[in-house]
């Protein structure tokens, strides 16, 4: 079996934190950057300072990362394992706000479906019991968001997320320079879904949100481990969500 060289991040430190990417530690032997290992020899290449050589099992910690996945393998898991369905393996941006794989994510399309708030009934806005007053439903290729108001809306993509996989999203620089703010939380571990999407109009002017067009890019990060519960496992209340879903308690 082998043994893997790793370099302390800190060449002042060399017991310091280890930076690698640790697949698998488990009956002695463990997975370092690709290669199979049953030692570990850590050193400093500035200072020459001496090797620890250890065992995966010896105690020792080792700091685990989270990387950002590209396009490569965002492509294999859409088109492998139906991560993203609808998937286009490119950016589409001729005459729209674009939309599609990027170099380090996707950015997904908003759908022709969208609840607007209205204060018309002056409901309350209550997370534990939401009044589906506060909203007007608006079906059409685009939408007004009044001033200073919000809106819900679905993406066009059906997304199912890895084990191993958290998603972060952000918005695009075309609506983030009119005002409009995008917000989605994070989709965990075997989550799948449509996804709700809330739009924000920050500014003092009505904007118009475009339906079947660009409207926010999901970054993918892949852990080096798995998580011991995903969201399937803990039958989360917005798994296989159809449509706008909203607040549950």
């Amino acid at each position: 079996m082998g043994v893997a060289f790793l370099y302390s991040a800190e060449p002042e430190n060399p017991g310091g934190p280890i930076y690698a990417r640790t697949e698998m530690v488990k009956s002695g032997l463990c997975i370092v950057n690709g290669t199979v290992c049953d030692r570990l020899l850590i050193r400093s290449e500035k200072y020459g300072a001496p090797g620890r050589d250890i065992a995966p099992n010896s105690g020792t910690q080792m700091r685990r990362s989270m990387a950002i996945k590209s396009d490569r393998w965002i492509r294999q898991q859409a088109v492998e394992h139906n991560m993203i369905a609808p998937f286009s393996e490119k950016q589409v941006k001729d005459g729209c706000i674009s939309y599609g794989l990027s170099s380090y994510g996707y950015d997904l399309r908003v759908s022709d479906e969208f609840k607007i708030f209205t204060n018309v009934n002056s409901a309350i806005i209550d997370p534990k019991a939401f009044d589906e007053r506060s909203f007007v439903s608006v079906q059409a290729p685009s939408v007004i968001v009044p001033p200073n108001s919000f809106a819900l809306a679905r993406s066009v993509e059906y997304f199912k997320i890895p084990r191993d996989v958290l998603t972060i999203c952000v918005g695009k620089s075309t609506y983030a320079r009119c005002g409009i703010i995008v917000n989605v939380t994070p989709f965990e571990p075997e989550w799948e879904g449509f996804v709700t999407l809330e739009i924000s109009n920050t500014t003092p002017l009505p904007a118009r949100i475009y339906a079947n067009e660009g409207l926010c890019q999901i970054l993918f990060f892949q852990s080096d481990e798995m998580c011991e519960v995903s969201y399937a496992d803990r039958k989360g209340k917005y798994q296989h969500q159809q449509g706008i879903v909203l607040p549950k308690l």
